[in-house]
């Protein structure tokens, strides 16, 4: 490009009376006049004093650091944003048992959110083209938060609906919840995707803390307030606040120097060095030069950067001013070069995709269906509630774990999710045979729980952090994207098959151990 307008202006130059006093060269490709003639614009060359002006002179801007962690901390309350409405939905097991006996009202839960959240994340990966990447997160947020208030105040404080009329609601509600959650989860991925790796693992590391934080708020309102439908309203009122902050937090960290440098997708770009506008009036004869500073390596940005609203452009510009700009229509791609894109994709993460779809397909299996429904005689409805309290914590500590460097080979990283497969068969046999199961001791469960636990929260982080670092830096959105519809296909086959091990928990309900069937079972208060 530089050549040939270089040879344009020669041409044009040698017709016009006056190409001895102007430009008779100029070049966009290295962002720099190539010769200058006479006059004034060999003094705009020159430096002070006469001095040329280098290209190599210019200083880049230093890259920003995340200082106090700060930006951290905010990735990681964004994990604990778009897992928490669920998360306090599914929580709450005592009060859905009282308010629901007899119902499979958890596993319901749980299948509803998995089937909407898998509509979501592909409805999101198509239109990650399409929707900036803050458009999609805010909304998220905003279907999230919507459903909590509606629930606590109208369904919880107020009472407003029947108990059929409530069940529905608390269905939809987490239908909303889950839409909203899996569009702006999907999109944090690709978001992360393109900040260092460490940020990834703090967001799914922000997921286990979601658990973590639910689960102690519940056990705390339940021993503070003894009455079950006040802690109830405190507990949902104490997410739907944690919400809003992580809302608010994610709003703040969009614009930080750090984000905004990172998030600026290379483009096809120039090399960097000085700039030059050329300003070139035909009808007032008239050809002026603008310095504009050095032109950074990577001056692209996307669309919804907020870089993008001051990036000029990459190299010089050449700007006639009695030609009006034609308009560019920004034209979507089709849906064949949506597929190869991704396709592309999957070919260098596949073990990755696999070994996170398996990690969750075990986990739904058992959590929190399964779970929820172990009874014990003298724990009563607080063992489930520990159980998931366990399951969440020890989550947390696997994804902390992720952040160790291991170099892990795709194939092997997928051979060890395998291995979960142990955990089903083992929790079986805490509710099988019904009414007295093999492992009726409360500490199986728990131990369980607790390997359970750790191993997904491992298995879980370790491929989404990896696969982000095996393509491109262009690719990394859309690898992010990818890799949340394996985990969204995992989650919603493990839900599918947890509604087969339900009928294994209806005797546990009407059934109660003895203290003395049992040697090993604990003795009453």
């Amino acid at each position: 490009m530089g050549s040939v307008g270089s040879q344009r202006l020669r041409e044009a130059g040698a017709a016009s009376p006056w190409d001895r006093s102007m430009v008779m060269s100029f070049s966009f490709d290295g962002g720099q006049l190539e010769e200058v003639a006479v006059g004034t614009a060999r003094g705009q060359a020159d430096g002070p004093g006469g001095t040329p002006v280098s290209p190599d002179s210019a200083v880049e801007e230093p890259v920003p650091d995340d200082r106090y962690h700060a930006i951290y901390f905010a990735m990681l309350l964004a994990g604990v944003g778009f897992l928490l409405p669920y998360n306090s939905f599914i929580t709450d097991v005592d009060f859905l048992h009282h308010k629901y006996p007899g119902t499979s009202i958890v596993f319901d839960m749980s299948l509803t959110y998995i089937l909407v959240a898998l509509v979501a994340v592909l409805l999101n990966n198509a239109l990650v083209e399409r929707l900036s990447l803050h458009t999609r997160i805010t909304a998220g947020y905003l279907l999230a938060l919507g459903p909590l208030l509606f629930v606590s105040i109208c369904d919880v404080w107020l009472q407003l609906f029947s108990r059929d009329q409530a069940y529905a609601i608390n269905l939809a509600a987490v239908g909303t919840v889950a839409f909203g959650c899996t569009v702006q989860q999907s999109s944090f991925y690709g978001y992360t995707g393109m900040l260092p790796k460490r940020y990834t693992q703090g967001v799914m590391t922000g997921e286990s803390t979601a658990g973590v934080m639910v689960s102690l708020s519940r056990i705390l309102t339940k021993l503070l307030l003894p009455d079950e439908r006040a802690s109830t309203l405190i507990f949902f009122l104490l997410s739907a606040g944690l919400e809003l902050l992580c809302c608010l937090l994610h709003l703040l960290v969009r614009r930080s120097r750090f984000v905004r440098r990172h998030t600026a997708r290379p483009r096809d770009c120039r090399p960097a060095g000085p700039r030059y506008r050329v300003h070139h009036d035909v009808a007032a004869g008239d050809v002026r030069f603008e310095h504009q500073g050095p032109a950074p390596a990577n001056c692209g940005s996307p669309k919804d950067s907020p870089a993008h609203e001051v990036t000029s452009g990459c190299g010089g510009a050449y700007t006639r001013f009695d030609v009006p700009q034609r308009r560019v229509k920004r034209s979507w791609p089709s849906f064949r070069a949506l597929l190869l894109h991704r396709y592309v994709v999957a070919r260098v993460i596949w073990a990755d995709m696999l070994s996170i779809a398996v990690t969750y397909f075990i986990t739904l299996c058992l959590f929190p269906g399964l779970e929820s429904e172990i009874r014990h005689c003298i724990l009563g409805e607080w063992l489930p509630i520990l159980i998931m309290a366990v399951f969440n914590l020890s989550d947390f500590v696997g994804k902390i774990l992720a952040a160790l460097p291991v170099d892990w080979r795709g194939p092997h990283l997928l051979a060890c999710a395998c291995l979960r497969l142990v955990f089903i068969p083992l929790f079986i046999l805490c509710v099988y045979p019904s009414g007295a199961p093999a492992l009726r001791h409360p500490a199986w469960p728990c131990v369980f729980s607790l390997l359970m636990g750790i191993s997904n929260g491992y298995f879980g982080s370790v491929p989404m952090i990896l696969a982000a670092g095996k393509v491109s830096p262009k690719q990394r959105e859309l690898a992010g994207n990818t890799m949340t519809v394996s985990y969204m296909t995992g989650l919603t086959l493990g839900s599918a098959v947890a509604y087969g091990t339900y009928s294994l928990t209806r005797g546990a309900r009407r059934s109660c151990f003895p203290a003395t069937a049992n040697a090993s079972l604990p003795a009453g208060p």
